[in-house]
Formats: C-alpha cells, structure tokens, sequence
C-alpha cells in the first residue's frame, strides 16, 4: 500500500494510502495531493537509488510521496 504523506510539526500526517487497483483510493489520493500542492507544497519521491524527484502528479507506483514545505532562505 502507497502513502502520502505530508511533514509538519508533529513529524509528518498521513493524508491518503493507495493500492494502483483501488481507483476510488488512487483518486482520493491525487485530490488531498493536487489540494497540497495547490497550499504551496512540493511533494517528493525517491527511486531504488535513493536519489529525490519531484513530482506534481501521483505516482501509483511510488511507496511513497511526501509534501513538504519549501525551504525558506537568503
């Protein structure tokens, strides 16, 4: 089962879960992420590698994909 998650300041909030065959879980879950998106987030997944893309539609074949905010600086 997929995950997105969001982080925040209780660590992270786990805003849907997903299996690619359970089209009303993959649809709940592109909406909570097009809607995090839409407050500013970035959403980020990782491959075998380990190396972060990312991504502003949802992967059905990602573990996982998290938002996070964008980082503030200088």
């Amino acid at each position: 089962m997929s995950r997105l998650i969001r982080l925040d300041q209780t660590g992270h909030t786990v805003l849907a879960q997903w299996s690619q065959g359970d089209s009303i879980a993959v649809q709940d879950a592109r909406d909570a992420l097009r809607a995090e998106l839409d407050r500013g987030y970035f959403a980020v997944t990782s491959d075998v590698t380990g190396t972060a893309t990312q991504v502003r539609e949802l992967p059905l074949d990602a573990e996982l994909v998290i938002l996070r905010r964008p980082i503030a600086g200088g």
